[in-house]
């Protein structure tokens, strides 16, 4: 560069074409070296603090000869420096390194006058002493590790949107079905006193004898009897009916309505009343409540309780139909039983054999023993709405005479009636009078008519048997009876079976 004619008309400090200062008349050609900017002196640059440059010819303090000189002011056409004459590659005072550095060296290496060719000065940032370091700037808005809440949050807001899309849908399909048009039911109102399950209703009689019901089963050499029965006493006497037991070979065992089992021994049993009577040893066995038969009237609610076929816990309901229904029942072959039941509509099936009847207050009033079917002979019978019970007064009588001496005493009146006499009036003819029996002893023949006994007619001979049984030994009965054509009334005192 330093060698380079500045008259040629390009100026590489300003990147293009430049008139050159016209040279005064008779001078030379001007020396050559480094360039200066124009309407500064021509001085070598200085190395900054230093004196001359060697190989540099000194100023004298004046213009350059041969040089226009500055009349003190800028060049026209010139950017004026605003610290005076600029030395390339030395900052001037003000420059990027003084206390009032300039806006004209904030980025002296990038300055487009300055002269590549010239030594530059390069200034190293001074070592920072320790413990005057700044304290590191966090940015508020870089993103960071997710917290433990956050991950919570967002399968929760997760559930919350699919929840209320899901109910919106349902409800759009609701609509859309017609099913959000109508309202089901009326408005809350009080529960019906029926509903309520008082102590004296249905369902709360039910829930206090349950506990007192148990299925009896019986082995036998055909198989297996079953039946049901009823807790009769706190040391563990059970009763049910003798037909339950019959044939069996002296094991049974019962199972209590909460499914528990214990083995049993049978008492005693009495054939003609159809009672008997097995025992359990078991602690904290609740025995049920007795009621009256004799006070029982048609049309009294009662319930059925027992194990028809085999399911156990079951509960039916119905009313007395009917009192004082002379039944003789008995199978081919075996005894005959007599009694004089109380007949209901409650549903009774095989398997409520032996189980209670009780009435509106919880209280046993019968033991379930007979149905009647419509069933040719051999088909298996069920229920058509007549069931007959033993009334429990005789049944309770039974069954203390068993337990006291193993055996059942049979009440009766000491005579016997042929069959319906078939004349307008009905009654039953007597056919044998015993000497010395209570009939006998209350001055009854053969060939009387009995026409009532308390008041209850007699048509048929199993009316006179079951009606007496009904009664316990010692019972005074009225019978009304026609000799000839007198009617009369006579007081007889029942008497116990010899045998």
């Amino acid at each position: 560069m330093g060698g380079t004619d500045v008259t040629d008309g390009w100026d590489w400090r300003r990147g293009g074409e430049t008139p050159a200062p016209a040279r005064p008349p008779g001078a030379g050609a001007p020396p050559v070296g480094p360039p200066t900017m124009p309407g500064a002196d021509r001085t070598p640059l200085a190395s900054p603090g230093s004196g001359p440059t060697p190989g540099w010819p000194a100023s004298p303090g004046g213009p350059t000869p041969g040089w226009p000189a500055s009349p003190g002011g800028p060049t026209p056409g010139w950017p004026t420096s605003p610290v005076g004459p600029a030395s390339y590659g030395a900052p001037a005072a003000g420059g990027p390194n003084s206390a009032d550095a300039s806006a004209w060296w904030s980025d002296a290496l990038a300055d487009p006058w300055r002269d590549p060719a010239a030594p530059t000065a390069v200034v190293v940032p001074g070592v920072v002493a320790p413990g005057t370091e700044p304290e590191p700037v966090t940015d508020p808005d870089a993103p960071g590790r997710p917290t433990l809440r956050h991950l919570l949050l967002i399968p929760v807001i997760t559930a919350l949107l699919a929840g209320t899309l899901g109910g919106a849908l349902g409800y759009a399909f609701a609509v859309r079905g017609g099913a959000g048009a109508a309202v089901l039911g009326g408005a809350p109102a009080e529960v019906p006193a029926l509903a309520q399950r008082k102590p004296e209703s249905l369902a709360g009689v039910a829930e206090r004898v349950l506990p007192s019901v148990v299925t009896v089963r019986v082995s036998s050499l055909g198989g297996t009897s079953e039946g049901s029965g009823f807790v009769a006493t706190a040391d563990g006497h059970v009763i049910t009916n003798d037909h339950v037991v019959a044939g069996g070979t002296g094991k049974a065992s019962v199972v209590f309505n909460d499914g528990s089992t214990a083995p049993a021994t049978i008492v005693g049993q009495d054939a003609e009343s159809d009672i008997a009577v097995i025992k359990v040893s078991r602690p904290g066995l609740r025995p049920v409540e007795f009621g009256d038969s004799d006070a029982l009237a048609v049309g009294d609610p009662v319930l059925a309780i027992g194990s028809p076929l085999s399911l156990a816990n079951t509960v039916t309901a119905g009313i007395v139909s009917a009192l004082d229904r002379t039944m003789q029942a008995g199978e081919p072959g075996g005894p005959v039983r007599y009694y004089a039941a109380i007949q209901t509509d409650a549903a009774v099936n095989h398997g409520n054999s032996g189980g209670p009847l009780v009435d509106g207050a919880g209280r046993v009033v019968g033991v379930n023993s007979t149905i009647k079917s419509l069933v040719a002979e051999g088909q298996e019978a069920g229920n058509i709405g007549l069931a007959f019970a033993i009334p429990i007064n005789q049944a309770k009588r039974v069954t203390q005479d068993i337990i006291g001496t193993g055996k059942a005493r049979r009440t009766v009146i000491g005579a016997r009636a042929d069959g319906p006499t078939g004349v307008v009036g009905g009654g039953l003819r007597l056919a044998e009078v015993e000497p010395s029996g209570p009939a006998d002893g209350a001055g009854l023949k053969v060939g009387d008519v009995i026409l009532k006994i308390n008041g209850r007619p007699m048509t048929e001979p199993t009316d006179l048997t079951a009606l007496v049984r009904k009664y316990a030994p010692g019972s005074v009965v009225t019978v009304e009876y026609r000799r000839g054509s007198a009617r009369q009334n006579t007081s007889v005192t029942l008497a116990a079976d010899a045998k």
